[in-house]
């Protein structure tokens, strides 16, 4: 049995308790991983903290920029190690953990560590009231400790994501992957070392959130800063622990995201577009539409073109080539998303298609699948229109004016994403900058750069990550004044 270990100061180490690290596809056990204690969480925030004000705080930037570049040529030569941990770990297709999650992962430091090299600050030659001058310039210095807690839809490109600017920026990081995807944090750990990330600089603690590693770590005074992905429930709870020592946080969160098709859409990219906003990664990212409202004059048309979609796709087993539907990440999860399947029909949806679980006839009868779903016909006082499923669902929803649909899509306490389906500019751009989230699509949907400010707003997260946003996050802006 594969044994998945903490990494602490440069070492693996065992914990005192071990878990199970169950394959989605069949419910199989695959590894044990060694849950961190709390005195082992203490020994990796010392160990960051030390690491600070040894070799990494004298590494300048253009070396700390070429070593994380390294880092990126590690993840590329054991490219294939990545994608195999990645999906073994979230049962998720071997084609998307191939084009997605792995090349990201690369990208992210790659992105964040020739962006530290190129960002400048404000300086002012400022006029002062005995007739000289003085100037003001700013400088960038690491928070010092972060903590980094992940999820498991997208464990690597979003651990990376967090990682890599904390790092380009001179900190140290300890970090808490989900209990659900232990395995590529714990290959990274190996990346590091063999990029020459000195020791400290990474830590790694498994475990789970409340009375375990994720707690320990949000509570700890060593930790100077906390960021996180993952449900809006857990981010409250960490903004209640960090509460008392006021750390910085950065928070993105849950979302009941819509999208709005009009009629005068190009047809066949719409649907192209929203059946992967829907059922991409079994829905299971927290940029997925749940909730698509269509002009009424081809919501109809639209409905059965979604459904033949949903109907058409693969649920293969993961390292098929041919395979673009995946399980759920645990039963736990599936039972959560089949909870919401019998409640629409309790609220009296129409299910258009799905509702239920597949069969096989094979060891994916072990795993945790579910049927790719579309319902219409809820009112939008529903509590499977307003609460996240995260899972491969939508509700489909008839609108007759623009102003209409604005005011669906803006009626939730989340504000992540959304997306605008027009051939019509002038209706894109004035659609799009009402919709109250972090990011709006027209035309598309996942299409990042990452240069690009990403975040949301209410129950959907605080705070911005992504370019200059990110490098603003996990550093200190210090102002100097000299007067002339």
């Amino acid at each position: 049995m594969k044994l998945i270990q903490n990494y602490i100061d440069g070492r693996f180490v065992p914990g005192e308790h071990g878990f199970d690290d169950v394959n989605p596809a069949d419910g199989t056990v695959i590894a044990q991983v060694m849950e961190a204690s709390q005195a082992q969480v203490d020994e990796a925030v010392n160990a960051a903290r030390r690491a600070l004000r040894g070799e990494w705080e004298s590494i300048g930037i253009l070396e700390r920029a070429a070593r994380l570049h390294k880092v990126a040529d590690v993840i590329e030569k054991r490219f294939d190690c990545f994608v195999q941990a990645e999906v073994a770990d979230t049962g998720k297709p071997v084609s998307l953990a191939t084009k997605l999650d792995v090349p990201r992962a690369a990208a992210n430091f790659r992105i964040f560590a020739d962006l530290v090299k190129m960002s400048g600050l404000e300086a002012f030659q400022t006029e002062t009231s005995d007739g000289a001058s003085a100037l003001n310039y700013a400088v960038r210095k690491p928070l010092g400790v972060v903590g980094v807690i992940t999820p498991w839809n997208l464990p690597l490109l979003l651990l990376t994501w967090k990682v890599a600017p904390a790092l380009a920026c001179g900190n140290a990081v300890v970090v808490k992957p989900s209990e659900e995807t232990p395995a590529t944090a714990t290959l990274l750990a190996e990346a590091m070392r063999d990029a020459g990330i000195p020791n400290g600089v990474y830590n790694l603690v498994h475990g789970f959130g409340p009375r375990s590693a994720g707690e320990f770590l949000a509570q700890h005074p060593g930790v100077d800063a906390v960021t996180f992905t993952g449900e809006s429930r857990t981010g409250a709870a960490i903004m209640k622990a960090v509460a008392p020592t006021v750390k910085p946080v950065s928070f993105e969160l849950g979302g009941k995201n819509a999208a709005i098709v009009f009629a005068d859409c190009n047809f066949e990219e719409a649907v192209n577009g929203l059946s992967d906003a829907v059922f991409l990664n079994t829905g299971q990212v927290c940029l997925c539409a749940e909730r698509v409202y269509v002009e009424r004059k081809i919501c109809d048309e639209f409905v059965e073109a979604l459904k033949q979609k949903a109907e058409g796709l693969h649920a293969g087993w993961p390292n098929d080539a041919e395979t673009n539907l995946g399980p759920l990440i645990s039963a736990e999860h599936r039972e959560k998303v089949l909870s919401y399947y019998r409640l629409a029909r309790e609220e009296g949806a129409t299910v258009v298609t799905g509702g239920g679980v597949p069969l096989f006839d094979d060891d994916r009868d072990h795993g945790f699948y579910v049927q790719p779903t579309i319902y219409t016909g809820l009112p939008e006082t529903a509590r499977c229109v307003k609460e996240e499923i995260f899972g491969p669902v939508c509700h489909v929803t008839p609108f007759d004016s623009e102003e209409q649909a604005v005011a669906l899509a803006n009626d939730t306490k989340y504000g992540l994403a959304a997306s605008i389906w027009t051939s019509n500019m002038k209706c894109g751009h004035r659609v799009a900058q009402q919709m109250k989230v972090g990011i709006t699509w027209v035309n598309c949907w996942f299409l990042r750069d990452l240069r690009t400010p990403f975040g949301g707003a209410g129950l959907s997260g605080i705070g911005r990550e992504g370019g200059v946003h990110s490098l603003n996050f996990y550093s200190e802006s210090n102002n100097i004044c000299i007067k002339l």
